[in-house]
Formats: C-alpha cells, sequence, structure tokens
C-alpha cells in the first residue's frame, strides 16, 4: 500500500527515517494543507509546481530541493502538468552535528524552511541516492534504520557541497497568489493583534468573499484558520520557550478568552497547553 504522509495525522510522530517517492499531475488534488513535527525535504526531479510555505507562495522546478522544519504549514498544487518528486522525511536526532556544521548558520539553518537549486550535472546522482534508499525501503529489514540514516547524511552532506542557495524565492508567482501572499504577510506581522476579516481583506486588495475563496484555493485553508495557525503556532513556542502565565502567552498571541484559547489548543495540538508545556499528554 502506497504510503501518503500528507494524510498522517498532525501530531503523530515517526519511528525512524522514511523515503516515498509518487508522480502526480493536475488531476491530483491535496486534501488540505499539513504540517508534522519532523522534517521534510521536497526534491522535485521532473516538472513544476505550487507550493504555499511559511505564509510564502513559490513555483517549485526540477532540481529544487525544499527542506521542510517541523510544524512548517505548508501546501502544493500540480497546476503545470506531470511531476514526480521524492520526499525524505527525518527527526532533529536524525540530523549528526557534523552534517549540521556543514551548512551556512549550521543549527539556524534548519530553523525555517529552505529553498536549494541542484544544478543539472549533479541531477542524476542525487536521484540515485534517493533510488538507494527507496531500495532500502523494500528491503527493511533490522540494518534499514540505520542504513537510512547513513543515506540521509550522504544526502545532507551533499546537498550542502552543491546546492545553491538563491537570493530570495522566484518571483514567477501569478498576480492572484501574490495577493495571498500580501494577506498571509499581513496576518502573520498581525496576528498578536485583533485583526478583522475586512482589514486583511483590504491589505490583499479583495473583498473578503473573494479572498475566502481564492485563499482556501491557494493555500489549502480558509483564512481564520490559517490566523489561529500562526497564533497557536506562536503560543506553543512560547509555552516552551518562556515561564509566562498561560493566560499571558493566550492574550500576548491574539487569544481574547484563556478557555477558547485552551479548546483551540487542544483541537490542535491534542493535548492542553499546559501538558505541552511539560511534555505531558
Amino acid at each position: 500500500m502506497e504510503k501518503d504522509f500528507s494524510r498522517r495525522e498532525p501530531e503523530k510522530p515517526i519511528d525512524r527515517i522514511y523515503v516515498e517517492d509518487q508522480v502526480r499531475d493536475r488531476s491530483y488534488i491535496v486534501p488540505t494543507n499539513h504540517y508534522h513535527p519532523y522534517y521534510e525535504i521536497y526534491y522535485l526531479e521532473s516538472g513544476s509546481c505550487r507550493f504555499f510555505i511559511g505564509g510564502t507562495m513559490l513555483d517549485v522546478h526540477a532540481g529544487d530541493l525544499l527542506i521542510i522544519p517541523p510544524r512548517t504549514m505548508h501546501y502544493t498544487r500540480y497546476l503545470f502538468g506531470t511531476c514526480r518528486r521524492f520526499n525524505l522525511f527525518f527527526r532533529r536526532k536524525d540530523l549528526e552535528q557534523d552534517i549540521r556544521n556543514t551548512f551556512p548558520g549550521q543549527d539556524t539553518f534548519f530553523s525555517q524552511w529552505r529553498l536549494l537549486q541542484i544544478p543539472d550535472f549533479y541531477r542524476d546522482s542525487l536521484t540515485a541516492l534517493f533510488g538507494r534508499m527507496l531500495n532500502e525501503e523494500k528491503i527493511n529489514d533490522e540494518r534499514t534504520p540505520l542504513l537510512l540514516k547513513c543515506r540521509l547524511q550522504e544526502t545532507l552532506l551533499v546537498c550542502s557541497r552543491i546546492g545553491v542557495i538563491p537570493e530570495a524565492p522566484p518571483a514567477d508567482i501569478h498576480t492572484t497568489d501574490q495577493a495571498i501572499v500580501r494577506a498571509a504577510g499581513f496576518m502573520r506581522e498581525h496576528f498578536r493583534e485583533p485583526i478583522t476579516a475586512e482589514e486583511i481583506a483590504k491589505a490583499a486588495g479583495f473583498s473578503i468573499n473573494y479572498l475566502s475563496r481564492k485563499f482556501r484555493q491557494a493555500a489549502g485553508l480558509g483564512v481564520h484558520e490559517y490566523l489561529s495557525y500562526l497564533r497557536l503556532h506562536q503560543a506553543a513556542l512560547e509555552l516552551v520557550e518562556t515561564k509566562d502565565l498561560i493566560i499571558d502567552i493566550a492574550l500576548r498571541c491574539g487569544f481574547t478568552d484563556a478557555n477558547y484559547f485552551k479548546d483551540c489548543f487542544k483541537r490542535h495540538y491534542g493535548v492542553s497547553p499546559r501538558a505541552y508545556r511539560t511534555g505531558k499528554e
């Protein structure tokens, strides 16, 4: 049975490194946006597709590789025809420190999503490396987890040597999608404030109803769902990184009611804010 990690439960962890390859075309509709508590490498071997990731819209082309950190919301649309892509899923503890040190900024490099462009000359060798990992998935014996960990380090080491980091994400975005990016940017900048749908629509240059429809089409979720995601994501960070009262964090992150915040948080993360802070379920 084909694994489809885009359909995994958001908080369900993985027990080792996994790799998959899939072919998608215009007929494939990603069910919804998603995020997960582990890293993902998304490598597009052929074709082009459109990504909404972290509030940014970009077109991804053959030879592009995305490193997606845990809990980074992303959504893919296959608008331009058939694509073949590889996905590699791994945990932070699978990243060797020596490997992290080969990237610019070292540990900080992996704290946000990254786009690397693989030069034409090296693409076949990278595809072959993914192919060896896929073969290892088929064997799937007691040595597989260790061998996949070795292959992960090799993949990252190769990427750190040959991957080109563009100065800015590609700008080949349709006008309507640029408006979606403006709306997402406005929410990221003002999510701590009691912003209204009218203010978000004005920032995008759309009517409220049109923005709602276009945003869901582009990002895989509604405007208010994305705003709630931003607030909950920030609250989760502050629960771990500070000792502030939960109510103070909730208010600071844009929630006006403590009980509503707790209900939203538990629906999103599966545990209460207090349990999330202590690491207990």
